[in-house]
Parts: C-alpha cells; structure tokens; sequence
C-alpha cells in the first residue's frame, strides 16, 4: 500500500473512531453535524463551524450567548486568532436521544487542547449538550451548551 493510501486509511479509521458506541443509524447520522464542528474547530475554522448551525442557532460557553451565525463566526475569530490558536476539540459522544425524525440531542465530554498541550487538561474537561436537527436531509446543529466538569 503507498503512503498516501495507508494515510488515508489511517485518517478514516481515526474518524471512525469518534463515533465511539453510535456508528450507524440515525444515532450515527445525527453525529455528523458535531463531528463536523470538531473537525472545524481542530482547523480553526470560525466560518465553517458556525456554518453548521441553523440560522438563528445558539451556543452558550461560559457566560457568553452567542444567538446567531455571525455572532459564533466572529466569537470564534476572535479566539482562533488569539488563545485558541493552533487549538483542537476533543469529544466523546455518551448519549444520544432521537426526539422525532428531525431533532435529537446528544451529550459528549470533552474540551479544548490548546496548542502548546499534548492532552486535554482535567481542569479544562467541559460536558456539553448538543440540540441536532436535520434541514433540507441534513443534520444541523440548533444549539449548543457547555459546562465544566468540576470535581
């Protein structure tokens, strides 16, 4: 197999991975929208995370309420070109609720791995609640919220 190929792989049995126990189904697809948010987040890619939400989608980190695509886009500018430079998302999906056909919610732990940090540090684990609903076939993400892990 050529180098190419074997990273290819390779990068495909990664992301596989990040499904953890919900690979297939609806539980799979409704993983997509958050998983691509990681995959933004890790390229810091402010337009392409707030991409993935509805128009009028909503995060909430920390005590900031971001109620829009253009506040999360300039938000996560501002971070990805200042403290969160270089920064990756790390996510492990515990739960997945299907609602009805088009809205489901999904719990995962995880947090940011700043630049210069090898792995996540434990006073930065956060827990967080994903709001997912599918528009026009596809899954998007309505809201978003995060709360630290303490003790």
């Amino acid at each position: 197999m050529s180098t190419d190929a074997a990273s290819l792989v390779a990068g495909a049995k990664q992301w596989a991975s990040y499904y953890g126990d919900f690979p297939n189904g609806v539980e799979g697809a409704v993983l997509t929208a958050p998983l691509r948010c990681r995959a933004a987040w890790d390229a810091n890619d402010a337009e392409g995370f707030a991409s993935l939400f509805v128009d009028n989608g909503s995060m909430l980190v920390g005590d900031n309420q971001l109620m829009s695509r253009d506040e999360i886009r300039s938000y996560l500018g501002e971070l990805f070109a200042g403290p969160y430079k270089g920064s990756r998302l790390t996510l492990e999906f515990s739960e997945i609720q299907v609602v009805s056909e088009s809205t489901a919610l999904a719990v995962s732990v995880g947090g940011v791995v700043y630049a210069d940090a090898a792995a996540l540090a434990p006073a930065d684990n956060i827990r967080t609640m994903w709001v997912v609903v599918k528009q026009d076939g596809d899954w998007r993400i309505a809201s978003y919220q995060s709360s630290p892990i303490t003790g």
